[in-house]
């Protein structure tokens, strides 16, 4: 099982080193849940980290994933059981083989609206996460049901 850790909302002027090294520090609390990886994205508006156990595309599907274009960071912890019907109906540029991807094309093609209304319910399986949105400077977090 996965950890994700984040911290949002941060200002112009907060010092992104110190608070990436706190991030980085609180997260490795949690490393027992993902001894597999350690991933960290830091953003003007938001630090991600993601302790991975590797399960679905061990090689490619380090996270924090990113949209091709970097606007979209996503940490998760789960599993998506319909991603391969979600990636085949989709025409999102997929960088990875990551189940976990599908989250960010929902959000791409939905918009944010609409994908916390709509998208997230779209999702069958067991997950936690955190997408950041860095051309509009959002963040969706949400889970299962």
């Amino acid at each position: 099982m996965c950890s994700i850790f984040g911290m949002f909302d941060l200002q112009p002027g907060d010092d992104l080193a110190a608070l990436r090294r706190q991030a980085l520090e609180l997260s490795q609390r949690q490393r027992h849940r993902g001894p597999d990886w350690s991933g960290v994205y830091v953003d003007a508006g938001v630090i991600l980290v993601h302790e991975r156990l590797a399960i679905v595309d061990p090689a490619s599907g380090a996270q924090p994933l990113r949209s091709r274009d970097g606007a979209l960071a996503l940490a998760v912890n789960g599993e998506i059981y319909n991603h391969r019907e979600l990636r085949a109906a989709s025409d999102y540029d997929f960088t990875t083989g990551s189940d976990c991807e599908v989250i960010n094309a929902l959000y791409r093609e939905l918009g944010g609206d609409a994908f916390v209304r709509e998208g997230v319910a779209r999702l069958n399986g067991i997950f936690a996460f955190a997408l950041w949105d860095g051309a509009s400077q959002r963040y969706v977090i949400a889970r299962d049901p």
